[in-house]
């Protein structure tokens, strides 16, 4: 990665507004169930604490519809508070004459975290009034660190770009685009990429580009149905793209027609319904009975997988393997997860639903990298700009 960072540019006394990404997951009561993305944001607001900064932090979280108390940041700021081991203040909104005044009074040092911004429709339509707000807190520099939503032209992601002179990434946005950069562009080999998830065509610009770079390619999740079918298998009701099956059959092929060695589910975990209580069983891939659907992996998939693994040097893993978040189709993909983390491997996840699978798997401590956003993975795996990225600065020279 060539762009500027916040090490590059002077900001003692200055003010920045840091861009983060504090959209956790919050419980009925508004209680943080996961705060790995607040974490992973300490290192760009401790070093500029350090370097005597004014620190004003602003993100979305949800997406309220207008003002929302259930998706307010004061969670956010509560733990934030705990983390740092400082006072963070909360402002009541993120624009407008009563923030102007708090950050006013703010000294070096200090940190200040906006409300959601989301509370604002411009945000997302990313309007240039609501921008230049956000500009008129008297910011001198713009760091953006929040790579789970550089995919989006937002006004806190784009638009206020215009308005600050000096921008930069952050260390979290940094570190996202050399793992996943660097996996794709030069991996160790043998380099292995593990797409599960529901659908094909959601991964289409992943799976075109990351096949014409891997050694091995794994596909789980509801999208093996797809490749299944493709070659003449009767999946039951399990799911399907129908418009998605002559790509799969040509993907298949061009992979092979590579050298590339392509491997899909050889059992699967099947049910009645997608009820939890509904009765279950193990079939091979070539048995899953009429009316019934594939709800995860089986254990010689797993066991086929897991040697597949074994000898990889790069591994690239986006997709959970079933419909993990329920116990019955959970083994599949806790397995594949145990497995990457158990490699020798430099071992990459992309991040939404499969973050949280290793989360649940109790491996995330065992990964080399847990990528915070899935949206914004997946655009960089295929290969397409950026606009958060775009509008940032390179280094010169």
């Amino acid at each position: 990665m060539n762009k500027l960072t916040i090490e590059d540019i002077p900001i003692k006394g200055k003010r920045i507004f840091i861009r983060a990404d504090f959209n956790v997951p919050l419980d009925s009561d508004l209680h943080i169930t996961d705060d790995t993305r607040i974490r992973s944001t300490l290192p760009t607001i401790n070093y500029a604490i350090d370097e005597g900064a004014i620190i004003i932090l602003a993100s979305h979280l949800d997406r309220p519809k207008g003002v929302d108390p259930r998706h307010s940041l004061a969670p956010v700021a509560k733990r934030l508070q705990r983390l740092l081991g400082k006072e963070v203040q909360f402002a009541p909104d993120c624009i407008g004459p009563q923030v102007q005044n708090m950050v006013a009074r703010l000294k070096p040092g200090d940190v200040l975290l906006l409300e959601n911004l989301r509370f604002h429709p411009g945000e997302k339509k990313n309007d240039e009034g609501f921008a230049k707000a956000l500009a008129d807190l008297g910011i001198d520099v713009y760091i953006n660190d929040a790579f789970g939503t550089v995919h989006r032209s937002h006004a806190s992601v784009t638009g206020i770009t215009q308005f600050v002179k000096t921008k930069a990434c952050g260390f979290l946005m940094k570190k996202e685009i050399s793992y996943l950069e660097g996996a794709v562009a030069n991996p160790a080999r043998p380099f292995v990429a593990i797409l599960g998830g529901a659908k094909v065509s959601g991964k289409i610009g992943v799976i075109e580009n990351l096949g014409k770079k891997v050694d091995k390619v794994i596909i789980g999740g509801g999208m093996a149905y797809t490749f299944l079918k493709a070659l003449g298998h009767d999946v039951g009701n399990s799911l399907v793209e129908d418009s998605m099956l002559d790509f799969a059959r040509e993907i298949k092929e061009h992979a092979i027609e590579r050298g590339i060695k392509f491997y899909l589910p050889v059992d699967c975990v099947v049910a009645t319904s997608m009820d939890p209580a509904a009765e279950t069983m193990r079939v091979p891939v070539q048995e899953i009975p009429k009316g019934w659907i594939g709800l995860d992996i089986g254990p010689a998939s797993v066991h086929l997988f897991t040697e597949v693994l074994a000898n990889a040097k790069t591994i690239l893993w986006n997709g959970p393997m079933g419909v993990f978040e329920m116990d019955a189709y959970s083994r599949g993909t806790f397995a594949v997860a145990h497995a990457v983390a158990n490699s020798y491997a430099l071992t990459i996840v992309g991040g939404g639903e499969t973050a949280l699978a290793v989360h649940r798997a109790g491996e995330s401590e065992n990964i080399s990298f847990i990528s915070t956003g899935g949206g914004a993975a997946l655009q960089l795996l295929e290969g397409k700009e950026l606009p958060g990225l775009t509008v940032l600065p390179e280094k010169e020279g």
